[in-house]
């Protein structure tokens, strides 16, 4: 047998250190929700501030410089460039080579006007015209191009005895009606030349325009004084008399008007009351976001 020796005390395993068992164990994996919440903060927190700097470029039509943008919206200059950069790729802003001065981009232009739908517009110009048939007592009307027509998506009466009874949602011709020639005057020529091409002038009275030489006459007239009249071209008992509304990014977005009897709305006294349909125009084209049209 051989004697039995201790194991000399080189040669003893040597005893795993603290740092040496952490390397062997693996370190807990983090909390799944608990990164989860912390990046969903991160991201609202971003989208706050996105939403702060176009919501303030958006104040400031003549463009916003990066040291003012920053000073007014709180945020370091080199947080708000790397945000204002990232919105500029996407579209939301657009930035001035020369001036280096932010603006607002089309793409938001382009999802407000996907928001202003027929029903707001109707919940907007209704208060207009109940206020306009008012002052007037006649119907007011508020009408949108829908193909080569018009169609009438709002209306009102007013106090006077034997007021229109026509129903939201007719549509009318644009050659014989005031609210159709307004929306043939904010068309381009192209885009009027192809109106014409495709419609037939046919006469609803014998006061209708049948001869597209002297329509195109009256519609050069009404881009120059920015209203339109039906002297009984339609029904030969009614006269109208309407001006466009504008949107928010100064297109004529419809056209809004009065229609009486003729009895009772002489030439005269639709004259009188066309500066109170353009007032009534100029405040819908503001709640609808345009600039103020012309008073006169």
């Amino acid at each position: 047998m051989r004697p039995r020796t201790k194991p000399r005390t080189a040669e003893k395993p040597e005893r795993l250190r603290k740092a040496d068992i952490a390397k062997l164990v693996r370190p807990a994996p983090p909390d799944i929700d608990d990164d989860a919440e912390g990046k969903q903060r991160g991201g609202v927190q971003s989208l706050g501030r996105a939403f702060a700097i176009l919501e303030e470029v958006a104040r400031h039509r003549d463009g916003i410089g990066l040291a003012e943008l920053s000073k007014l919206v709180g945020l370091h200059n080199s947080t708000t460039f790397h945000l204002a950069r990232t919105l500029a790729s996407l579209g939301y802003l657009r930035q001035d080579k020369e001036t280096k001065r932010y603006r607002i981009g089309r793409p938001l232009f382009a999802l407000a006007a996907s928001a202003l739908d027929e029903i707001e517009m109707v919940h907007v110009a209704t208060p207009v015209l109940e206020d306009l048939s008012r002052e007037t007592g006649e119907s007011g009307h508020f009408g949108v191009r829908m193909g080569d027509a018009v169609v009438v998506i709002a209306r009102t009466s007013g106090p006077g005895a034997f007021q229109l009874t026509e129903r939201v949602g007719v549509v009318r011709p644009v050659h014989c009606t005031a609210l159709g020639k307004i929306v043939l005057a904010a068309l381009r020529p192209d885009q009027l030349k192809r109106v014409l091409e495709r419609i037939e002038l046919k006469p609803s009275t014998e006061n209708s325009i049948t001869d597209a030489a002297v329509l195109l006459k009256e519609i050069e007239d009404i881009r120059r004084t920015g209203i339109a009249f039906d002297d009984g071209e339609f029904n030969t008992e009614v006269r109208c008399v309407a001006v466009p509304v504008l949107d928010f990014t100064g297109q004529v977005i419809g056209a809004l008007g009065i229609s009486g009897p003729i009895w009772r709305l002489s030439n005269q006294a639709l004259q009188g009351h066309a500066k109170l349909v353009r007032a009534a125009a100029n405040r819908l084209s503001i709640e609808l976001g345009a600039k103020s049209l012309a008073k006169s």
